[in-house]
C-alpha cells in the first residue's frame, strides 16, 4: 500500500469535552479530553486527517487531550524511512527471530484476553485499567472495522504478545501492546520488539510513519519512546523533528 493524503476533508464535526478528571500520567494533575461525537461514523479520510492533528483511537472513540494550562501530552511518530535501529534494538530483533507474526481482525479472542488479563494484573495493577474485565477489554481493543487489526506474536504456537494497530492512509497507528509478563520473557523486550516490527511493517507497505501516541517528558513509563530515533512531534499543526537529549 502506498502513502496517500487523506481523501476526505475534516468537514463540520461535533466534539465534546469531558469534565476534568484525575490525570492518568501525572500525579496531582487534572485532565480534560476532547472527543469526536460518538454518533459520528467517520470515514477513513476523517480518521486520517484527525490523526495528523494528534487524535488517537480508543475503542470506537477518537480523542485527544485538551487540558487547560497543560500541554504535557505530545503526539509523536517515527518517520520509518529514516529510522535506523540502535545496537541494542538490533540485538532484540536477533533475539526474537524465533517468533512468528500473524495478523487478525480486531475481534474478541479468549486467548488474547487471557494474556491481556495476566499482563494488566502483573504490570499495571496500579493503573486505571486494573482490574481487567471482558467488557473493558472489548470496549478498548475490539472494533469491527477493516483498518483495525491485531498482530499476534507467537513462540512455537504459544501467544506471547499482541499489538493493536490501525491502518491509516499515511502510516500505522500503534494503539496498544500487551505481552507475556512472566519474567522468563523479560530478556526478549517484547514491547520494544513490537514497535520495531511495526516499523518494518510500515516500511514494507510504503507508509511513511508509525504513530506512537502521546509522550510526556515527566512520565517515566513513556521514556522508551525516546529510544526510537528519529522521532517527530506535533507542535500545534506542524510535525517537527525532536532533538535527542
Amino acid at each position: 500500500m502506498s502513502s496517500r493524503a487523506p481523501q476526505q476533508p475534516v468537514r463540520d464535526l461535533r466534539f465534546f469535552l469531558t469534565v476534568p478528571h484525575a490525570c492518568s500520567y501525572l500525579e496531582g494533575r487534572e485532565a480534560t479530553t476532547l472527543f469526536l461525537d460518538p454518533q459520528e461514523s467517520p470515514g477513513q479520510g476523517v480518521y486520517d486527517a484527525l490523526s495528523l492533528l494528534g487524535f488517537r483511537r480508543s475503542g470506537r472513540h477518537l480523542y485527544r487531550p485538551h487540558c487547560d494550562g497543560c500541554s504535557a501530552c505530545i503526539s509523536v511518530r517515527i518517520p520509518v524511512d529514516d529510522f535506523q535501529p540502535s545496537r541494542s534494538q538490533r540485538r532484540i530483533l536477533k533475539r526474537n527471530r524465533d517468533l512468528t507474526l500473524h495478523e487478525r481482525p480486531a475481534r474478541f479472542y479468549s486467548e488474547h484476553y487471557e494474556l491481556y488479563s495476566r499482563y494488566i494484573r502483573t504490570r499495571h495493577a496500579d493503573g486505571d485499567m486494573y482490574p481487567p474485565s471482558h467488557e473493558q477489554y472489548r470496549t478498548f481493543l475490539t472494533l469491527d472495522h477493516p483498518y483495525a487489526r491485531l498482530l499476534e506474536f507467537r513462540l512455537d504456537g504459544r501467544l506471547v504478545a499482541v499489538s493493536a494497530v490501525d491502518q491509516l492512509g499515511h502510516g500505522l497507528s500503534a494503539i496498544y501492546t500487551f505481552f507475556e509478563p512472566d519474567p522468563a520473557f523479560d530478556r526478549r523486550s517484547l514491547g520494544t520488539l513490537a514497535v520495531l516490527r511495526l516499523v518494518s511493517l510500515a516500511q514494507s507497505q510504503g507508509l511513511p510513519h508509525l504513530y506512537l501516541g502521546y509522550w510526556i517528558r515527566e512520565c517515566r513509563k513513556m521514556n522508551y519512546k525516546r529510544d526510537f530515533q528519529p522521532l517527530e512531534y506535533l507542535d500545534g499543526r506542524h510535525w517537527r523533528r525532536l532533538v535527542p537529549l
